[in-house]
């Protein structure tokens, strides 16, 4: 399983070169944060497929052509009645070490823990059949009826982005808890999430 970079040097370093070729990575973050930086670098970091089940396609593009890597990125409509099926028909036809992004998974989830596990199961067969990436990007305080806890079990990697605002800053610390082919983060990084993504090295203050 060759690594894939995900596109933020800090988090390859940690990973030895980046994710393990074949994996589905889950992305959980609150709604208002930054987090679609970071799927923006996913995105950007080779060839990709963009499926967006809320945003417009306009949106999606409109933060995405910042970067001249966009032209390799090619974004979806996945907002119909059958958002599974489009999904899986993209990830079919996945390139070889290309990274397919989903943003995000609440849509998805609310079509039931049975077909929304199976539809899991054949994301990553395709993935691992082109050794690629999936990113999805599963958004926190989800209705308690959404399958969440299946999307946590498939997944390989999960990517847990916590942010707290307080009177004087907005932190940002990425937990990694659990990683398939490689070791998990043994502390929280702490990231800065403005219009891009970066290492926060500012201390703490108790």
């Amino acid at each position: 399983m060759e690594p894939l970079p995900t596109g933020i040097s800090v988090l390859d370093r940690e990973f030895g070169g980046g994710i393990p070729s074949g994996s589905v990575v889950v992305l959980k973050a609150d709604p208002a944060s930054q987090s679609e930086l970071i799927l923006d670098r996913f995105a950007l970091v080779r060839e990709c497929q963009y499926l967006t089940t809320v945003r417009s396609v306009e949106s999606v593009e409109s933060s995405l052509t910042l970067d001249d890597a966009a032209d390799d990125t090619v974004v979806r409509d996945a907002t119909g009645d059958e958002p599974l099926a489009t999904v899986l028909d993209v990830a079919a036809g996945l390139p070889d070490g290309g990274t397919i992004v989903v943003d995000s998974a609440d849509p998805l989830e609310t079509r039931g823990r049975e077909e929304y596990g199976e539809f899991l199961s054949d994301l990553r067969r395709h993935v691992d059949d082109a050794d690629g990436l999936a990113v999805i990007h599963a958004l926190k305080n989800a209705s308690a009826d959404r399958a969440r806890v299946v999307t946590e079990q498939i997944a390989d990697v999960v990517f847990d982005l916590r942010t707290t605002v307080t009177g004087t800053e907005i932190a940002n610390r990425l937990v990694v808890p659990k990683f398939r082919g490689g070791a998990a983060l043994e502390e929280p990084l702490k990231l800065k999430l403005t219009d891009s993504v970066s290492v926060d090295t500012s201390r703490d203050i108790a």
